[in-house]
């Protein structure tokens, strides 16, 4: 299906925030937060719980700083209800109502923007997300996919200059995923200022030409999908390794510069490479000119949260 989709007519947007912070009580869900987001895509990547919906939703103006400043074309964002015409939010939680069908929910969106032509907007946005089909099935007998290509529908009814996505490609079969993912890519070409959330690198490297990371709050990371891959790529790497003969593999591993540190365990050897490409060549080599046979070889650092957590060490020191 060609995609075809209203070119924004007015002046490119841009969103700034300046040492955002954002707290519940004695939690901090943003942490002094300075970032410009300018038309394109961008990716807010992070693990879950980084803060992303707090950040997004600040920049949407449904939730008020607790520090700094949030600003959409240099005019503040909190209280200023002339950016709602501006703003599209697709948030993670459902936030539709199951008796509606998706026609009057969308249609409900446009009629809230006063839209001169209500259903024609509806008619549109919903044939951008391909969702013009029967109208009259109620949104809680939708799948998960089909929820979020509504919500997405509904965002866009106003032709917005911003539009902020929540992990949207959530509960999307692949076909579903492509489809939104060229759109998203589609209306950043044109103009718009696009920030979408995940805490998928893939996903991210697919759609956006500039991704930001937050990791617990903090702003980890800024650079294109090259950049934040070549630094999670250089990070060092723990493994554990296990063979016919720890004790001697292990001295030879000691001898190489690819690995940092190397210690016995009863577990087998505990190995921090400082050189992954060398030492994931040199490691097999090792073992055959030593006679050693590997029976084990398994990072033990590749959850996201210490690919992040390492990302936001660098970026304080």
């Amino acid at each position: 299906m060609t995609m075809t989709t209203t070119p924004a007519t007015t002046r490119h947007s841009v969103v700034e925030l300046t040492q955002v912070s954002r707290w519940y009580g004695n939690v901090v869900a943003v942490n002094d937060v300075t970032m410009t987001i300018g038309p394109g895509v961008t990716g807010l990547l992070g693990p879950n719980g980084a803060g992303k919906s707090t950040l997004l939703h600040m920049m949407a103006g449904f939730l008020a700083p607790s520090g700094g400043t949030a600003t959409l074309n240099g005019q503040r964002i909190w209280r200023n209800h002339e950016i709602y015409r501006l703003v599209g939010l697709v948030p993670e939680k459902e936030g539709v109502y199951g008796f509606l069908t998706g026609w009057q929910f969308v249609l409900s969106a446009a009629r809230l923007h006063g839209l001169p032509s209500p259903a024609d907007a509806a008619a549109r946005a919903l044939d951008l997300v391909e969702m013009a089909g029967p109208k009259d099935r109620r949104i809680e007998t939708y799948s998960k996919g089909m929820r979020q290509r509504v919500k997405v529908a509904a965002a866009l009814v106003h032709d917005p200059q911003v539009l902020l996505l929540d992990e949207p490609f959530n509960g999307m079969d692949p076909r579903q995923r492509l489809h939104l993912m060229d759109l998203v890519r589609q209306l950043g070409e044109q103009g718009r200022t696009i920030l979408f959330s995940s805490h998928i690198l893939e996903e991210v490297e697919r759609v956006a030409q500039q991704i930001e990371v937050l990791v617990a709050g903090r702003h980890a990371a800024s650079g294109d999908y090259r950049e934040i891959r070549r630094r999670m790529t250089d990070r060092p790497h723990r493994f554990r390794v296990r063979s016919s003969d720890d004790r001697r593999l292990a001295a030879a591993l000691i001898a190489d510069p690819s690995s940092s540190a190397v210690s016995l365990t009863d577990q087998g050897i505990e190995v921090q490479a400082v050189d992954f490409p060398r030492f994931t060549s040199l490691l097999p080599k090792l073992a055959r000119d030593l006679d050693v046979h590997l029976w084990q070889v398994s990072p033990t650092d590749e959850d996201l949260e210490s690919v992040f957590s390492y990302l936001i060490s660098r970026s304080s020191v």
